[in-house]
């Protein structure tokens, strides 16, 4: 028996004390046969092991590399966060595109030490978060998204029961931080196309072959044409139907197009 906790495979994940909200939340997806990347939830022990340089502990998350490789993401999955009161997206760094071991021990402290910046603290505060942070993390096959964005089950602008979606070419962190005006579209519950709006998608993020996401350069008609087809929108109305079969009714799905497949990264309760 290991004196130190180890990686447990994503679907494994589902306590919530030890692995934080989204760990448990993919872990549910996965063994509801949803299509979400597999990966590894490391416990908030675990982390805390690696970032006090506990060799052992390293070299169990070390291994995790090669089921994940050519490139994985490493993200936070924050323990009592991203409540029906408040969420934490946007606090804690993502990192994407890792593609290499060692990479992959920087993230993660990366991603530890992001709950721990000025600007997180004064979060926790404002939103009456008590207690140090505690993070786990997820490591999760990395997706090369084609399309990627947002959707939500209830529209959070104005509250109408309907699938209200923000998309835009690459990888979702374009919407995320604001580098993109993204394309939006309203589907009705039954599924009838309500609304396509073009956004101004002027870059995109792309995994470049050294590990980094960068911004690229859009040019010409695909600026201002729509990033996804009727087909497409029709998928992700399924996505949610399906989703809320586990999920609570209310629910924000992070998602990616990759190869004419789509992918669940996220799903969590819509924040008020």
């Amino acid at each position: 028996m290991s004196e130190y906790p180890v990686p447990v495979k994503l679907e494994d994940a589902s306590d919530e004390s030890l692995y934080g909200g989204k760990n448990v939340s993919l872990g549910a997806a996965l063994r509801k046969g949803l299509p979400t990347p597999s990966g590894f939830a490391l416990c908030v022990d675990l982390v805390n092991e690696v970032i006090k340089g506990n060799a052992a502990a390293i070299d169990s998350v070390a291994s995790c590399f090669e089921e994940l490789a050519p490139a994985m993401a490493v993200r936070s999955s924050a323990v009592g966060e991203d409540s029906d009161e408040a969420s934490f997206a946007g606090q804690h760094v993502s990192i994407l595109n890792v593609m290499n071991k060692d990479g992959m021990l920087a993230a993660i402290k990366q991603v530890h030490d992001s709950a721990f910046t000025p600007e997180a603290l004064a979060y926790r505060e404002r939103m009456n978060v008590t207690g140090d942070p505690a993070i786990a993390v997820v490591l999760q096959k990395q997706i090369l998204s084609e399309v990627s964005g947002v959707m939500f089950t209830h529209n959070p602008l104005n509250g109408a029961s309907e699938r209200y979606i923000e998309a835009s070419w690459g990888l979702g962190e374009a919407i995320v931080s604001g580098l993109v005006v993204p394309d939006s579209f309203r589907i009705s519950d039954e599924g009838s196309i309500l609304e396509r709006v073009a956004g101004e998608k002027d870059v995109e993020l792309v995994a470049s072959e050294d590990g980094q996401a960068i911004e690229r350069e859009i040019k010409g008609e695909r600026v201002e044409a729509l990033c996804l087809s009727d087909e497409q929108l029709l998928q992700l109305h399924d996505l949610a139907n399906k989703c809320q079969t586990v999920y609570e009714e209310q629910i924000d799905i992070e998602w990616a197009f990759y190869q004419n497949c789509i992918y669940l990264l996220q799903c969590r309760g819509i924040t008020v």
